[in-house]
């Protein structure tokens, strides 16, 4: 089946496999909050994006093959709503943005900041800090080197234009410049994209419109 990423709470997830990672999307919770579980394909490790809801989806999710990491790409509460459960079943390491730490319901095993290494089994994401939704926010980046990138943003870019700065045009500007910078201006077209919630998009979709979402600030 051709990989689309269009889920929805209490339906299937959707799976695709770069040559290094098999990366598996579901919704769910009530506001349809994206999850990824990234498992490495040569040792089977696997990484959680976003603890939002639903344990029992979560853990069987992950099945039998045990969970390394949970990585919180942010701090608002729908992100991890389920991250104490899931580590008190799992044992996994939690990660987040060294700047969204006191937000989490638990202490946080690994801080992240800009440019720093996530692995998941043999392989290598970029952490990218991206101020403005809030001030620790982290998006990931996966390098397939025999496809294109994927981007895991949180609440940071979506399609149509960038998080949720609440109508606060510093705040705005940060987050608008950093994704600009970090993630348009270092990837090429055929990035994957795939947002805290709704359908995933390519930078390439998204990129002619940079102006227009500068000029309306928002």
């Amino acid at each position: 089946m051709t990989y689309t990423g269009d889920v929805r709470a209490g339906g299937p997830p959707d799976v695709r496999e770069t040559s290094l990672l098999t990366i598996t999307k579901a919704s769910v919770g009530d506001i349809d909050n994206n999850v990824y579980l990234l498992r490495c394909r040569a040792t089977g490790e696997q990484l959680l994006i976003d603890a939002a809801d639903e344990p029992h989806t979560l853990l069987s999710l992950v099945g039998d093959r045990g969970l390394a990491s949970v990585f919180t790409t942010h701090q608002h509460w729908d992100h991890h709503r389920a991250l104490p459960q899931l580590v008190g079943a799992t044992g996994a390491r939690v990660l987040v943005g060294r700047d969204d730490a006191e937000g989490l319901p638990l202490p946080a095993d690994v801080l992240l900041c800009d440019g720093d290494v996530v692995r998941v089994g043999q392989v290598e994401l970029t952490a990218r800090h991206l101020v403005g939704h809030s001030p620790g926010s982290i998006a990931l980046i996966h390098r397939d080197p025999q496809g294109h990138a994927h981007v895991f943003t949180g609440d940071s870019l979506f399609p149509g234009g960038v998080g949720n700065t609440q109508k606060d045009p510093a705040r705005f500007a940060s987050l608008f410049q950093d994704v600009k910078t970090k993630i348009f201006d270092e990837l090429p077209d055929d990035t994957w994209v795939y947002p805290g919630h709704g359908k995933d998009t390519t930078l390439g979709a998204e990129r002619p419109y940079l102006d227009e979402w500068r000029t309306r600030g928002w």
